[in-house]
């Protein structure tokens, strides 16, 4: 890398991270309306950070929800525009009395930083801002075009996301979507990722008697709806953790030589239930544990509940029973055809004495894209630069729908190059994230930059 960019980034990290941590003491929980103006003054200490850093045309715009900051940087004629996302929202942080530390009130302890939002997403977008920041401060211009797209709605279903890229279509053209929200393999094994799961989300309901009854006096004489929901959801999967639903697999492709032999090499399974504290694995049968997570469509039930649920005993037979079911799904599966073949599995298996309901609730597209792309290759040679080992091209587990929004309507190339690790408790109570990271990953974010213009020619 070069020197003088070495030099900045060494000089301002311990004024780097407590500018970090004032942005991280800020509450940005997106779901809580009694937090909205925090969200808010998220959104106004990212903008006037970016303003400082030298970017031009910053904005805080508008949406029916939380605001986007966007901000810009483009004089790099003939280059490549990468558009930068990520959000500043954050989750909750109940249960509050399982955090070590105050999840707002940020500490450093180990070279880790412990908080709300260390992780997942405030201190990856800081390492966006700062990105350019450096590059600017050290070079005095940017070797592409860049913008950055930072929204405030992300851990609520980015549900006024798409409706902004439609009303902003000409602001956010690019060339390349830059992403760092996802994770890393391992401490000292860097990814990027090409491939993301999607998301079909149903709640299933089943109405049994018109209320709850008494399990002595009707007991043995009507359905009971806990019963039949046991019943029924036994149905989804075989005794291998294969979904039996007609149809699940049709879009399915099989693992490439090279995947298989990828997600082979990656899986650790008796370091996973170590980590995860079971004493076995459990998944669909003939695929090794990582292939699982990454390649295979799974089914999942979330919740399932009905009937007393208080402290001691109450002999009824519950009237209702719900359960909550999401599927992760691979390139080329549809959410709607697959919600529309679990509805029909669903009816064609219900048991007697109960009526069913099946609302379709969240769902995101699953994504792809050519392993070959020259961005992809750009990410690649900036991790192997930065980490000093070679990148892994992964797929990943999570779903990511921006990614899809910014593909479909602008036609961008996603490059997924997150510094997170699966580990760092992110949703979780004691959120943290590895300075180690932070430092490798900043210096391979700009060397992604330094490599784009080149790969992107070839």
């Amino acid at each position: 890398m070069d020197q003088q960019i070495t030099n900045t980034l060494e000089k301002n990290r311990e004024h780097y991270l407590k500018e970090m941590i004032e942005f991280l003491s800020i509450p940005s929980i997106s779901s809580d309306s009694t937090r909205k103006s925090d969200v808010r003054k998220a959104a106004k200490w990212l903008s006037d950070d970016l303003r400082k850093g030298g970017l031009e045309n910053v904005q805080i715009l508008e949406t029916a929800g939380h605001p986007v900051v966007y901000a810009d940087y483009v004089k790099a004629e003939g280059k490549p525009t990468v558009l930068c996302y990520g959000h500043y929202d954050v989750q909750p942080v109940d249960p509050i009395d399982k955090w070590n530390t105050d999840p707002f009130q940020p500490v450093i302890k180990d070279d880790v930083i412990y908080g709300r939002g260390t992780s997942d997403d405030k201190g990856q977008v800081f390492m966006l801002a700062k990105m350019a920041e450096t590059i600017l401060e050290a070079k005095g211009e940017l070797p592409v075009n860049i913008k950055f797209c930072f929204e405030g709605e992300e851990e609520i279903g980015s549900k006024n996301l798409d409706a902004f890229v439609d009303e902003h279509l000409e602001l956010l053209k690019a060339d390349v979507l830059l992403v760092s929200d996802t994770t890393m393999i391992g401490m000292d094994q860097p990814a990027v990722s090409y491939a993301l799961r999607g998301l079909c989300g149903l709640e299933v309901r089943l109405q049994g008697a018109n209320g709850d009854l008494h399990s002595g006096v009707y007991g043995g004489a009507v359905q009971n709806t806990l019963h039949a929901m046991i019943e029924l959801l036994s149905t989804l999967h075989d005794n291998k953790g294969h979904v039996t639903v007609d149809g699940f697999y049709d879009q399915v492709d099989p693992l490439t030589d090279e995947e298989r032999k990828t997600c082979e090499q990656l899986s650790n399974d008796e370091a996973l239930k170590k980590e995860l504290g079971v004493d076995a694995l459990y998944g669909e049968e003939g695929y090794p544990t990582v292939a699982r997570i990454w390649s295979r469509p799974t089914l999942e039930i979330n919740g399932l509940y009905g009937g007393f649920q208080g402290e001691g005993l109450k002999t009824v037979i519950p009237s209702t029973a719900t359960a909550k079911i999401t599927c992760r799904l691979v390139p080329d599966q549809d959410p709607a055809i697959i919600g529309a073949l679990l509805k029909k599995h669903l009816r064609d298996h219900l048991p007697e004495g109960v009526k069913l309901d099946v609302e379709l609730m969240d769902h995101a597209e699953p994504f792809s894209m050519p392993v070959n792309h020259p961005a992809l290759k750009a990410a690649h040679h900036a991790l192997e630069e930065a980490f000093t080992t070679k990148a892994i091209l992964s797929r990943q587990g999570g779903s990511v729908p921006i990614v899809n929004t910014f593909h479909d309507k602008l036609g961008l190339a996603p490059i997924l190059m997150g510094f997170g690790l699966d580990s760092e408790n992110f949703h979780a109570p004691n959120e943290h994230f590895h300075l180690q990271n932070y430092d490798r990953g900043m210096r391979a974010l700009i060397a992604f930059l330094y490599d784009l213009p080149e790969q992107m020619q070839k």
